[in-house]
């Protein structure tokens, strides 16, 4: 895990410093469309000690030593990532050069909204998919598994922003339908609304977003589920259990069933990015400032600290992920020992 970590950093750290574009660039224009107005000159001061003047939009080269120095650049860029180790140690992942706070601070303010999809997601495709996919393979080849089938796959082809456009349009917008708000988590009213009402609004407010969050997510999941128990109802223990003469709930639920959650235990570490759930597109039709908006704007701001610390976090738990499923493995199969 270590060496992968590292490797991650140090990969995205190079690609991120090399791109076109900087912090420092950012800034300079800042100042010189701030320069236009009063505000400006105290900017420039402020940074370069008294050099440039509200009328001029010409950046001094002494402004701009003093903002590589601010922000850390005027060091070799090898210098730089090792900096950022050694700051890493203290879980240290500095200040954003846009928001102006600490990096964790950043982030963390962004959980609440992709944890909350993130959890309910996971928890509700888990519970359908594997109770779907265990009829699929109970019924393979009857009109429901088809039927089903048909709609998973319609389902899948269907991107999650496209269809949260639909739902607000007819379920949303005023224009079919009004039953559900458009945007955000929560009403006007929220603070006002007691325990209930509050978790009513909630669950109002989150039906739209939550459907486009899941709606591809069924289908790979499900048909995994349906075709690990079919190969397993395949083998010889299973007809060995047919022929004592066992119910075939028994045969499957029992017998086949726990083997089959094999691979599906395979993807059940991913519960650990349930923190870093987000999409760009969905929070931006339904207004939801979550991960997905904060890690685009800090591309768009070219906010290396912000990027730095979100790739490093998503790692580190993916990799903490990947090992929980591989010690869940011991207890799904008892054949496995790792020791």
């Amino acid at each position: 895990m270590i060496p992968t970590l590292l490797g991650v950093t140090m990969i995205v750290f190079a690609i991120i410093n090399l791109a076109p574009g900087s912090p420092i660039e950012q800034k300079i224009q800042q100042l010189k469309f701030g320069g236009a107005g009063g505000g400006g000159a105290a900017n420039v001061g402020s940074v370069g000690g008294g050099a440039g003047s509200g009328g001029d939009s010409a950046i001094s080269e002494e402004v701009i030593e003093a903002l590589k120095k601010q922000y850390g650049f005027d060091k070799p860029i090898h210098e730089r990532y090792l900096i950022w180790l050694k700051n890493l140690l203290k879980l240290d992942f500095g200040e954003s050069f846009t928001y102006e706070e600490p990096v964790l601070d950043v982030i963390s303010s962004k959980f609440p909204v992709s944890l909350q999809f993130g959890i309910i997601n996971l928890i509700l495709t888990y519970i359908v998919c594997i109770v779907l996919g265990v009829i699929k393979a109970i019924k393979n080849g009857t009109k429901f598994d088809l039927i089903s089938s048909v709609v998973l796959f319609v389902m899948y082809a269907i991107p999650g922003f496209m269809l949260g456009i639909l739902l607000i349009q007819f379920f949303a917008s005023g224009n079919y339908l009004e039953l559900f708000p458009v945007q955000g988590l929560v009403g006007d009213d929220y603070e006002y609304l007691g325990f209930f009402g509050k978790v009513s609004d909630r669950i109002h407010h989150f039906i739209l977003p939550l459907i486009c969050y899941m709606i591809g997510s069924f289908t790979m999941l499900t048909m995994l589920m349906k075709n690990s128990l079919l190969d397993e109802i395949k083998r010889d223990y299973i007809r060995t259990a047919r022929a004592k003469g066992l119910d075939e709930k028994v045969v499957y639920l029992k017998h086949a069933l726990r083997n089959a959650l094999i691979p599906i235990v395979t993807g059940i570490g991913g519960f650990l990015t349930v923190f870093f759930a987000g999409s760009l597109l969905i929070e931006v039709i339904f207004n939801l400032d979550g991960i997905g908006q904060m890690s685009y704007q800090a591309v768009l701001e070219r906010d290396y600290n912000v990027i730095m610390g979100s790739v490093f976090i998503q790692s580190f738990l993916m990799l903490i992920g990947n090992l929980i499923s591989d010690v869940t493995y011991v207890f799904v199969d008892p054949r496995i020992d790792f020791s």
